[in-house]
C-alpha cells in the first residue's frame, strides 16, 4: 500500500499521508512522496486547489517518526524539497486546505499550520508538546503560531506544551469550520470547491497579496498589490468573469 495515496477531483487535488498504523507520521519515503507531490502540483495548471489529510481517524500526523529518524531517514524527512514533509518551508502558491482527521501535534500540528485553511473533526487536537521532551518545535510551529494566535495563546502551547482542542481552536481562529469525522472529507471538499469556482490567476494573486503583506509595511504591501494589478486584470479571465456575469452564465475559467 502506497504511503501517501493522490486522488483529483476536478481541478481538486486530495494527498492523503496513509500511514494510519504509525498515526501518519512522516518518515523518509513519506517526506520525499509529499516533495514531489506538491513539486508537480505547483506546475500543473489543472490543479487549482490541494487538501492534505491524514488516513484513519486516530491522527491528522503524529509528527516526525522518530523510530525513522534514528535509523538514519533524517535527511530524507527534513531535507527534501520544501523541507519536513515537503511543505513546511515551501511557498506553495495554491490554495492548501488542511483536512484534519485527527490529532495534529508536533510536527502534525507544523504542517497543518503549513496550510492556508483548516477544515477539523470535533475530535481533533492541537498542540506543540517538544518542549515536554527537551526540544522545541523546530518545524515552523514558533515561526507560524504567533502569526495565527494572539501571542499570548501561542507562548502558552509553546511553553506548555499542552494541546488544544477543536472547538478552542475554532474560537481562537486556527481552524476554519469543525465537523463530525464522517463529514470531514465531503466539508473540506466543498470548501475547495467553493475556491475552485473562482478565477485561478485570481485566487494565487491573492493568497500571495496577503501572506506577503502581513510581513511588510503597508507602503510595501501597496507595492506588492500593484505589481499583481497588471497580470491579473490583463488576463484573459479577467475578461471572461465580466462577460459571463453579463450573460447570466457560470464563467469558463482557463487560468490565463
Amino acid at each position: 500500500m502506497p504511503e501517501l495515496l493522490r486522488e483529483r477531483q476536478g481541478h481538486i487535488e486530495i494527498l492523503t499521508i496513509n500511514r494510519p498504523e504509525a498515526r501518519n507520521a512522516i518518515n523518509g519515503a513519506v517526506s520525499k512522496a509529499l516533495s514531489a507531490a506538491f513539486d508537480e502540483l505547483t506546475e500543473d495548471a489543472d490543479a487549482w486547489v490541494v487538501i492534505l489529510t491524514g488516513s484513519g481517524d486516530k491522527a491528522f500526523s503524529a509528527g516526525m517518526d522518530l523510530k525513522a529518524f534514528a535509523a538514519g531517514e533524517a535527511g530524507d524527512i527534513i531535507g527534501a524539497s520544501g523541507g519536513f514533509a515537503g511543505i513546511a518551508q515551501r511557498d506553495f502558491p495554491k490554495p492548501l486546505i488542511a483536512a484534519v482527521n485527527g490529532s495534529a501535534l508536533a510536527g502534525g500540528c507544523e504542517i497543518m499550520l503549513s496550510c492556508d485553511l483548516v477544515v477539523a473533526v470535533e475530535e481533533a487536537k492541537f498542540g506543540i508538546p517538544e518542549v515536554k521532551r527537551g526540544l522545541f518545535a523546530a518545524g515552523g510551529g514558533l515561526i507560524r503560531l504567533p502569526k495565527r494566535l494572539p501571542q499570548a495563546i501561542a507562548l502558552e502551547l509553546a511553553l506548555t506544551g499542552d494541546p488544544i482542542d477543536a472547538q478552542r481552536a475554532l474560537a481562537l481562529g486556527l481552524v476554519n469550520r469543525v465537523v463530525p469525522a464522517g463529514q470531514l472529507l465531503d466539508e473540506a471538499v466543498a470548501l475547495a470547491t467553493t475556491i475552485a469556482e473562482n478565477a485561478p490567476l485570481a485566487v494565487r494573486a491573492s493568497k500571495r497579496i496577503m501572506k506577503q503583506a502581513a510581513e511588510v509595511s503597508e507602503a510595501e504591501a501597496w507595492e506588492l498589490n500593484n505589481a499583481e494589478v497588471g497580470p491579473v486584470f490583463g488576463s484573459a479571465d479577467a475578461m471572461e468573469g465580466p462577460v459571463a456575469f453579463a450573460e447570466k452564465r457560470k464563467p469558463n475559467w482557463t487560468g490565463k
